[in-house]
């Protein structure tokens, strides 16, 4: 058969990302790439693959994989129920699976996207990765690219995320923020924000007491990751990897990169508080971060 694995089921929502596409926001394409990059890289890591080896990420419970071949994986993000024909594994460290294993991925417990790495990663083109999302669906086969065993590691617990019924995000206010007086940028920080139903990899809308804005609307411009827009409703919306590439909304702030790979493990219902950083602590805490993996 191989060196491949084989996707038994038909996942809701399920695919392979790697870093993105970067510098082509100009011609109108999304960036994407890992919505927690957090969890992916520590994956990547427990495989030990270069930074931003391509990986599967799921994003609703089940899925369900057939290994034809020997190779270490590892499995990150939200909790969930993970188990290798049918006996129980443990996350966020390096699992061996041998040539007809089965490794099926069940319900989240705590947490929205869950990360499955493998040692060098899936053998698909990089053209092909930035053309268009690659989402799993049944019968799907995937060649593994040069898989071998690597030295057990495993996450130390106090490094895992728990992904807890509350979260506390920090922003950069944006020179936007002129298009709000200061009763309604002390209420932006001082309101206990709710994450609403309406929350995808593109962007998590929030709920709270609303936001008036001097404007209407503004003439579109270009979005970055983590931009706060506040719409017509007030209710602010924080954009995230598959965000548009420019909107009309005014744009309050900027969350913090590392802040927003949390966000989006939460789910409805999670409360929000917005606290103010300034760009030299936001570029000290990024640089922090990615100092780790790359």
């Amino acid at each position: 058969m191989g060196e491949l694995i084989q996707v038994l089921n038909n996942p809701i929502y399920a695919i392979v990302v790697t870093k993105g596409r970067y510098k082509h926001t100009h011609l109108g394409v999304k960036v994407g790439g890992p919505a927690d990059e957090y969890a992916f890289h520590i994956a990547n890591q427990l495989v030990a693959n270069t930074p931003y080896t391509n990986m599967i990420e799921l994003n609703f419970p089940h899925l369900k994989l057939l290994f034809s071949t020997t190779i270490s994986i590892a499995i990150t993000g939200a909790k969930c129920e993970a188990s290798v024909n049918n006996e129980s594994i443990n996350m966020w460290q390096t699992i061996d699976m041998k040539a007809g294993d089965t490794l099926n991925i069940g319900k989240f417990i705590t947490g929205l996207r869950v990360y499955i790495a493998f040692a060098n990663g899936l053998d698909i083109p990089y053209k092909t990765q930035i053309v268009d999302d690659i989402k799993l669906k049944v019968k799907d086969i995937f060649k593994l690219r040069n898989p071998k065993i690597v030295t057990n590691k495993r996450l130390k617990k106090n490094l895992v995320p728990k992904y807890e019924d509350s979260l506390t995000l920090r922003v950069m206010l944006s020179y936007q923020h002129k298009e709000f007086d200061d009763t309604q940028i002390k209420r932006f920080f001082d309101s206990k924000w709710i994450v609403s139903q309406q929350i995808n990899r593109m962007g998590y809308k929030l709920e709270g007491e609303a936001l008036k804005q001097k404007k209407d609307g503004i003439i579109s411009q270009g979005i970055c990751f983590g931009a706060v827009q506040i719409p017509k409703d007030g209710q602010p919306i924080v954009l995230l990897k598959d965000r548009q590439t420019i909107g009309g909304y005014p744009i309050i702030g900027v969350v913090l990169d590392v802040d927003c790979f949390s966000l989006s493990q939460t789910v409805p219902s999670t409360k929000v508080k917005f606290r103010q950083i300034s760009f030299k602590e936001a570029t000290a805490i990024s640089k922090k971060f990615y100092s780790h993996f790359l």
